[in-house]
C-alpha cells in the first residue's frame, strides 16, 4: 500500500482507541497495534521515512488494513496483547519464553502431596509458582520438609481405606517428618493447617509460620511435653534463619514487582523482580527480539503483562525507570526518586545489565586478562578448524553497510592475539562504486587496504574473514588476485544468518559446533564489525555527511528531492518509477527531469 493509496482510505479510520491489524496480499496477519487514536497512529507509517529497514519492509507489504475500536486505552492495551499472543504476527515483537518453569503443586486428593512438577494440567489442583530455578523449588521443598510434617507416600487416603486399617505407619512417621494420616493419628483438619504454613513459606510470609509454631511451643512446654517442645523451638530458629537469608528490602514494603528495561541493537532486556511482604522471592530476566523500531517505551509494558501473567502477580504497584503508557485500573505505577523503591529498582537495572553481559559471554569468547597460554590454545584450535598453514595471530575483518539501498560504507576491524587492535581499526567511504553494488564495494575496499600494506611495508594477515555469503568473498578475491596476495593469506566468508564459513571455490560451507571456541571467536570479531560500522553509518548520517542522489539532478532541489524520498521511500523506487506517476507527485516539468536522469538511453522525453 503506498501513501497514495492509504489517503484515499484515511478518512474512513475513526479518531477512536482500539487496536489495528496489518495485511499482506495473501491475506496474513503482518502486524498489530494500538493507539489512542487509530487515524494518527496508522497514518504515521505512511507519512514518514524510516531509519529502520524491517519497518520499512512493513509498511512495503501492508494489503490492507483491519480495525477494532474499544472504549478505553486500557480496552486496546489487553487487547493488542491477546491478539499477539494469538496470531504471533511476524512484525510484532515477539514475547515468548523458551524457559519451561517449575511449579510446586499441592495435588488434588485427600491430605495432599506437594512435590515439584513443571506439567501445569487442569485436575483442580493448586500451582504455587512458576519459579524460575529449579535447584531454588527443590531448596524450598528441602526446607518445608525440615519444617512442616507432610506425607511423601502415594498411598489412596480416602476415608475408607484409612477406617478400614488398610495401611500402617512407615520410616517417614518415626523419624518426625510425617504425622501418620494413614493410621488416622492426624486428621484432614490438621493437615491442611499445615499445608497453610506450607503456603506461607512459599510466598515469603515467614512470620506467621513462626507465630504459629510459637504457639504450639508454647502448648508443649504447658503439657510438659518438653522434648516436643525443644524439637519445635529447632524449626523456628530455622525458620528465623531462613527469613534471615531472604533478600529483606523492607519490613514496610508489602507486594511489589519491579521491572527495568535495556536496549542493545534489536535486543531487548526485562528484568522482573517479584516482592512479597518486602522480600525478593522471584527474579527473571526476559530476552525480546524486537522486530521494528519499537523502544523501550513501547516494549516495556507488554512484557510487564506477559511476565505479570506468567507468575501471577496481583501485586497491586509496579515500579518502572520511566513514565510508561500502562493504564490498567487498580494498578499503580511508580518511578521512585529515593528510598527503598529506588534501592530495588536499581537492583533490577544491576540484574538487567549482568543478564545482558552474561550472554555476550556465553555467545562470544571474551579472550581480555586471559594468560598467552589460554589466548593461543584458541588460536590453535582455530587454525586446526580451518586447516590454515599457521595459527591466526593477526586476523580482520570487513562488512559493508547502506541505508535503505543508498549510501554505501565499509568497516574493518582488527584483532591481535585474540583481542580488538583498535588503533588498526578503519571506516571506509565507497569512491570508486556508483550507487549500491555489495560485491564491488567489497572489491574495492578489500583492494585499498591491502595495497596500502603493501606499500607501506607492514605485515598482512594470517586470516581474512568477509562477512558476507559467496558473491562478496569472490569480489573480494578478485582484488587479492589483482594484488598478488593469493597463498599469502587465507581469506574466508562468513554467511550472515547460518554462520557458516565458506572458502573460495568450495561447494560445500565449514559448520563449526555451536559452543566452539572458534566459532565464538569468529561471532565476536563479526560482532565487532558491525558494531564499528553501523556506528560509522549513524555518525555520517547525525552530521548530515550524505547528501541525497537527487539532489545531484540538475534542476531539482533539496525540497522536491525530499519529497520523494518520503513518498517512495528510497531512490531505489523513485529510479523505476513511469514518468506519469513521478508527474502526479512533483508535476509535469520536474518530473521529466528526473525520469531523463534515471532513463538516459530513452532520449528525450517525450512531450
Amino acid at each position: 500500500m503506498t501513501a497514495g493509496e492509504f489517503q484515499q482510505i484515511a478518512h474512513t479510520i475513526p479518531n477512536h482507541p482500539g487496536i489495528y491489524k496489518y495485511f499482506d496480499a495473501n491475506n496474513e496477519i503482518l502486524y498489530v497495534g494500538k493507539a489512542k487514536n487509530l487515524r494518527k497512529r496508522t497514518s504515521s507509517y505512511f507519512n514518514k521515512i524510516y531509519t529502520n529497514y524491517k519497518t520499512h519492509e512493513l509498511v512495503q507489504r501492508i494489503h490492507h488494513i483491519e480495525f477494532t475500536i474499544v472504549d478505553s486505552e486500557q480496552d486496546a492495551f489487553f487487547l493488542e496483547n491477546s491478539l499477539i499472543k494469538q496470531f504471533q504476527p511476524r512484525f510484532n515483537i515477539d514475547l515468548k519464553d523458551d524457559k519451561s518453569f517449575p511449579f510446586i503443586v499441592i495435588k488434588k486428593e485427600p491430605f495432599p502431596r506437594v512435590f515439584l512438577t513443571r506439567r501445569k494440567i487442569n485436575d483442580g489442583s493448586e500451582y504455587l509458582g512458576p519459579f524460575t530455578s529449579v535447584a531454588k523449588v527443590r531448596e524450598l521443598l528441602n526446607f518445608i520438609r525440615q519444617n512442616v510434617a507432610l506425607r511423601t507416600c502415594k498411598l489412596n487416603l480416602t476415608e475408607g481405606n484409612i477406617t478400614k486399617g488398610k495401611f500402617k505407619v512407615c520410616l517417614e512417621y518415626h523419624l518426625g517428618n510425617c504425622k501418620g494420616p494413614c493410621e488416622a493419628f492426624q486428621n484432614e483438619q490438621q493437615y491442611d493447617v499445615a499445608l497453610q504454613q506450607v503456603r506461607n513459606i512459599l510466598k515469603g510470609n515467614i512470620n506467621p509460620v513462626i507465630q504459629h509454631y510459637k504457639q504450639e511451643m508454647i502448648g508443649y512446654s504447658s503439657n510438659l511435653q518438653f522434648e516436643k517442645a525443644e524439637l519445635t523451638r529447632k524449626k523456628i530458629d530455622h525458620l528465623e534463619s531462613f527469613q534471615s537469608k531472604s533478600v529483606v528490602v523492607s519490613r514496610h514494603l508489602t507486594n511489589l514487582d519491579v521491572f527495568s528495561a535495556l536496549k542493545d541493537g534489536d535486543i531487548a532486556y526485562i528484568n522482573y523482580l517479584m516482592v512479597q511482604n518486602g522480600s525478593i522471592v522471584q527474579t527473571h530476566t526476559l530476552r525480546v527480539e524486537t522486530k521494528l523500531e519499537e523502544n523501550v517505551e513501547e516494549i516495556l509494558p507488554l512484557a510487564i503483562i506477559q511476565l505479570r501473567q506468567t507468575f501471577n502477580s496481583v501485586a497491586p504497584e509496579i515500579i518502572v525507570p520511566f513514565q510508561i503508557d500502562f493504564n490498567v485500573e487498580g494498578i499503580l505505577i511508580t518511578v521512585p526518586k529515593a528510598g527503598d523503591k529506588k534501592k530495588l529498582l536499581e537492583l533490577s537495572e544491576k540484574n538487567v545489565n549482568y543478564f545482558r553481559e552474561e550472554l555476550k559471554k556465553k555467545k562470544m569468547l571474551q579472550l581480555e586478562g586471559k594468560s598467552d597460554m589460554q589466548k593461543k590454545e584458541v588460536l590453535y584450535q582455530l587454525q586446526e578448524d580451518l586447516q590454515l598453514m599457521e595459527a591466526p595471530v593477526h586476523i580482520e575483518c570487513f562488512d559493508n553497510s547502506n541505508f535503505q539501498g543508498s549510501y554505501p560504507v565499509s568497516a574493518m576491524v582488527c584483532f591481535r592475539d585474540g583481542i580488538p587492535s583498535k588503533e588498526d581499526y578503519r571506516h571506509y567511504n565507497v569512491k570508486t562504486v556508483e550507487g549500491i553494488n555489495d560485491f564491488a564495494t567489497m572489491k574495492e575496499v578489500v583492494s585499498r587496504r591491502y595495497s596500502r600494506l603493501l606499500k607501506e611495508g607492514k605485515e598482512l594477515p594470517q586470516l581474512v574473514i568477509i562477512d558476507g555469503g559467496k558473491g562478496q568473498l569472490s569480489a573480494a578475491m578478485q582484488s587479492i588476485i589483482e594484488l598478488e596476495l593469493t597463498g599469502t593469506l587465507t581469506v574466508v566468508g562468513l554467511a550472515k544468518n547460518e554462520e557458516e564459513i565458506f572458502f573460495p571455490g568450495d561447494l560445500q560451507s565449514i559448520k563449526l559446533p555451536w559452543d566452539s571456541e572458534s566459532l565464538k571467536l569468529i561471532r565476536r570479531i563479526r560482532d565487532e564489525v558491525h558494531r564499528f560500522g553501523v556506528n560509522f553509518h549513524r555518525q555520517k548520517r547525525s552530521k548530515g555527511t550524505f547528501k541525497n542522489e537527487l539532489e545531484e539532478i540538475g534542476g531539482i532541489g533539496k525540497s522536491t528531492a525530499d519529497s520523494l524520498l518520503k513518498k517512495y521511500r528510497s531512490v531505489k523506487n523513485v529510479q523505476v518509477q513511469s514518468l506519469e506517476e513521478l508527474t502526479k507527485s512533483i508535476g509535469q516539468s520536474k518530473a521529466k527531469v528526473v525520469y531523463k536522469y534515471f532513463n538516459p538511453e530513452n532520449g528525450t522525453v517525450l512531450k
